[in-house]
């Protein structure tokens, strides 16, 4: 059975929340997973065979620089390969930052999901919410 990481950084609430949603769907899916949050679990990439990764924009679009760009940095050099997908939150531009993040997912050799991001403006709501579970349960069968 295939087993999914869920690691994401959270500042405002806004990512953690669609990292539940996406639980959500992993488990309607039936796949074993794990939802880390990098901040307060040191849980390697290296033990799942499929990978999530949540993070807001931040600044000017780029990644959490303190905490969750160091821990991906790290994770680049373990995800060629895996199947990766990618999701967060912003506030403001254009989705820039998830652009970046793509074509950094696909640098280091990872098959990343659906060629693109799960993006969600502020915090997630009803309708949001519902395509983090879709987003989850779809990952889960790829």
């Amino acid at each position: 059975m295939k087993k999914v990481g869920v690691f994401y950084w959270s500042g405002t609430g806004n990512t953690e929340k669609m990292a539940e949603g996406i639980a959500a769907g992993l488990s309607k899916a039936g796949v074993e997973f794990d939802v880390i949050n990098i901040t307060s679990d040191s849980k390697s990439v290296s033990d799942y065979e499929m990978l999530m990764f949540g993070c807001p924009s931040m600044g000017m679009e780029v990644l959490e620089e303190a905490e969750f760009e160091p821990f991906f940095e790290e994770a680049e050099k373990s995800i060629s390969g895996k199947k990766v997908a990618l999701f967060g939150s912003y506030g403001w531009g254009d989705g820039e930052w998830m652009r970046n993040w793509q074509d950094r997912v696909n640098d280091a050799g990872a098959d990343l999901f659906n060629d693109e991001g799960l993006i969600v403006n502020e915090t997630p709501d009803d309708d949001a919410m519902t395509q983090c579970e879709e987003f989850g349960s779809s990952f889960a069968q790829y």
